[in-house]
């Protein structure tokens, strides 16, 4: 059963919005620390997002599209249950979770068009240029790997979800800044086989990602490739690279980045500790 307020417990709801809104204007490293984004950039969000969250008057007040936002924000954020979630804004735990359901879906709707680069040549030859500047790497148009997203098994699932680490999990497939992900493979898959179905891979396997054509690192060598780089569990293939010993140092100082992406993506965004 979830809590059902009164009208006080309601006027405490109000207070800790106020007690957020003034913490916006006040305290910008808190506030940045209770939603990991800056003030001016939760305001930008709540302007590209507010109005497909909005809820109408229906016999009572909604929840303020602004209040909404921080909900779904404070959740992913801290990595709270949706419990705790609901008892720190004074709602129901079946809101709660409406609210972070349904503004989750809204944010991938309107944001991932604008977040993903068009995958064309220019933008890979942009990515492989920054990979040859940062990293001493050259050719290189992403580092590619999993992270592991606990879930609640399945009914009927079995062990279809159940991982090497002892969890029942999805998994989330991504390369370099996160400029290419597949979302939702069972967890007991390896690494190679969730990118030989997804997506992206097959476009990779088929040759349909708009690749830039193979040219010469140095002048009088074979042209080469432009690659993806993974670790060992991925196979060798014309686009793919993994470890071996005549190269894994330079392979590996590249490779690490997607580790360091997924570590940040979790430390900022803590729902992915759990």
């Amino acid at each position: 059963m979830h809590p059902i307020f009164t009208d006080k417990q309601r006027l405490s709801q109000g207070a800790c919005n106020n007690l957020v809104k003034e913490m916006q204007l006040v305290d910008h490293e808190m506030f940045y620390n209770y939603c990991r984004m800056s003030s001016e950039m939760f305001d930008q969000l709540l302007h590209i997002v507010g109005p497909r969250i909005e809820k109408r008057y229906v016999i009572r007040d909604p929840i303020p599209v602004r209040t909404r936002l921080l909900i779904c924000l404070r959740y992913l954020a801290s990595g709270n249950s949706m419990t705790s979630i609901a008892y720190s804004f004074r709602i129901g735990i079946n809101t709660a979770s409406k609210i972070i359901s349904e503004t989750c879906e809204e944010l991938w709707n309107i944001l991932h068009n604008l977040v993903f680069p068009e995958i064309n040549k220019e933008n890979w030859i942009k990515i492989a240029s920054d990979f040859v500047k940062k990293w001493n790497f050259s050719h290189c148009i992403g580092a590619i790997d999993r992270k592991h997203i606990q879930i609640q098994a399945p009914p009927h699932s079995g062990s279809t979800f159940f991982n090497y680490k002892g969890c029942h999990s999805i998994n989330l497939l991504a390369n370099y800044c996160f400029t290419l992900l597949d979302i939702g493979a069972e967890g007991r898959q390896s690494d190679g086989g969730i990118f030989a179905h997804s997506l992206f891979g097959q476009r990779f396997e088929r040759n349909q990602m708009n690749l830039p054509q193979p040219r010469p690192i140095e002048t009088s060598v074979p042209a080469l490739p432009f690659v993806l780089v993974g670790d060992k569990a991925f196979a060798l293939t014309p686009y793919m690279k993994r470890p071996y010993p005549v190269f894994n140092y330079r392979l590996s100082r590249a490779r690490r980045m997607i580790e360091s992406a997924f570590g940040i993506l979790a430390g900022k965004w803590r729902i992915y500790h759990r």
